[in-house]
């Protein structure tokens, strides 16, 4: 059976966090102080471990983050930890995920949510016994698509992520106010727009997630609106869409851009009037959503060539968030390959803990053009396909088997012929030869394809002329 720890203070509300789980057959042990949980855990590593456990932050005796730091934090001795806050500060559960938590729940926490969060958790680990919502119905892992996670959630300690971080935090303090997110591929835009839900109030509401680039347009008005049964060829039963199935949360239209004229036109009124008309039906429906959409593209762009509408652009663009490219997060990219590697380890049951200087130089030298989600498979494939403690340059994947690294990174602190370079100290070098290193980067990674090139490190071909010594001297 599978085992879990619920670490709560408070009586009534562990009991009612056991009983939600305990319904789905798993075997809930509750702790009420910190010094407890630990006591708990070192007695379960003697005989039958825990699987997972479920952790509030503001314990009488320490601070919640203590107990995962007394157990070595990321890659430590403590078990897949979902953990709790009152506070719903996003800052709380960043530091818990450096800490290695896997997940975060604001409290109050609603019994499909902590199921939620406990399943894809005990899914992520390989573990039996994935939580049902229907003890008579067993949830199998996997069965219920588009809820699954990075396996190291929102993470990051640039200053980039820390302005979107305070802006999520922001936005989540309305529960009714339109949220743009922007951002490249990859940047983890629907992770966004499920930290902004689940620290609103409409947290213990449905979050629904569209990609309107995914859906064929003549079916596209359906899926947003529904459809009565005879609307049109194929439609032999009532169909609620997504503007019903969203009713009191949050409704999120990824690739809004993508979205049909006509139908924008229908959003727009949706959006005003706070009604909607299914596809065939002739009666307006009220529903209660909050609206955040995200693109990939220029949004500002798309409305002055006439593919996106002004109006319904003023409408969406009310709180604005941009997600930086993986390539402007400075640090970040050795932090979550170094979180995947850990979690991904895990999961495969490898033993990997580290990368060569060498292999983190490459990793480091990259642009990453597909940004975090690249990064996450590409560790992956990295731990799958290989065996080890250390993941060294042999191991990497195409086009990083084939890259050459900028600099040498590592941590002897020395500077010299042959030594290798802190990250600190590569960024204190001069921007002029920073740009020079990321110019022959993308060059070797496009073959000497200047326009290639440009495209990875999202600049003009021109700049790549104007920028690099061997272009102004002609050596090229």
């Amino acid at each position: 059976m599978t085992r879990i720890l619920m670490v709560e203070d408070s009586p009534s509300n562990a009991e009612l966090y056991a009983a939600y789980l305990r319904v789905s057959g798993l075997d809930v042990e509750i702790a009420d102080t910190g010094s407890k949980a630990l006591d708990c855990l070192k007695r379960a590593a003697q005989s039958e471990a825990f699987d997972l456990m479920v952790l509030d932050l503001g314990l009488p005796d320490m601070d919640g983050l203590d107990i995962l730091r007394r157990l070595g934090g990321p890659g430590g001795d403590a078990p897949p930890t979902i953990v709790l806050t009152g506070s719903g500060s996003v800052r709380s559960a960043v530091s818990a995920m450096r800490e290695g938590a896997i997940d975060f729940l604001v409290k109050p926490c609603a019994a499909d949510k902590l199921r939620q969060s406990v399943e894809e958790a005990l899914e992520r680990q390989g573990t039996r016994g994935a939580v049902s919502h229907d003890p008579k119905n067993p949830t199998t892992p996997g069965a219920e698509k588009g809820r699954k996670r990075g396996p190291s959630g929102f993470l990051g300690n640039s200053t980039a992520m820390s302005n979107v971080f305070s802006l999520i935090e922001a936005a989540a303090g309305s529960s009714r106010a339109s949220v743009f997110i922007t951002g490249e591929t990859g940047t983890g835009k629907e992770l966004c727009a499920n930290a902004i839900h689940n620290l609103s109030e409409r947290r213990n509401g449905p979050f629904i997630a569209i990609n309107c680039g995914a859906i064929p347009r003549d079916l596209m008005e359906s899926e947003v609106f529904g459809h009565r049964r005879g609307a049109f060829t194929g439609a032999v039963s009532d169909q609620e869409g997504a503007a019903s199935r969203a009713d009191g949360g949050t409704l999120f239209l990824d690739e809004i851009c993508e979205m049909d004229l006509d139908l924008q036109v229908k959003l727009l009124r949706f959006i005003q009037t706070g009604t909607y008309r299914k596809v065939g039906d002739g009666v307006d429906r009220p529903s209660d959503i909050r609206f955040v959409c995200a693109t990939n593209r220029d949004p500002l762009k798309e409305v002055r060539e006439g593919r996106f509408r002004e109006d319904l652009y003023y409408r969406l663009y009310v709180v604005p968030i941009h997600l930086p490219p993986l390539r402007a997060r400075g640090d970040d990219t050795s932090l979550l390959a170094h979180r995947f590697l850990v979690d991904f380890s895990k999961l495969e049951a490898k033993s990997f803990q580290d990368f060569t200087p060498d292999a983190l130089g490459r990793i480091l030298a990259y642009a990453w053009p597909g940004n975090v989600r690249q990064l996450e498979n590409v560790i992956r494939n990295i731990v799958v396909l290989n065996t080890g403690t250390m993941v060294d340059v042999s191991m990497l994947p195409s086009p990083l088997d084939s890259l050459e690294a900028a600099v040498n990174v590592g941590t002897d602190g020395e500077e010299g012929e042959g030594a290798a370079l802190s990250l600190d100290q590569i960024l204190a070098r001069p921007l002029a030869e920073l740009e020079t290193m990321a110019i022959d980067a993308a060059l070797r990674l496009s073959d000497n394809n200047v326009t290639r090139a440009a495209r990875i490190l999202d600049v003009s071909p021109s700049t790549i002329y104007r920028k690099h010594p061997a272009f102004k001297s002609g050596a090229r």
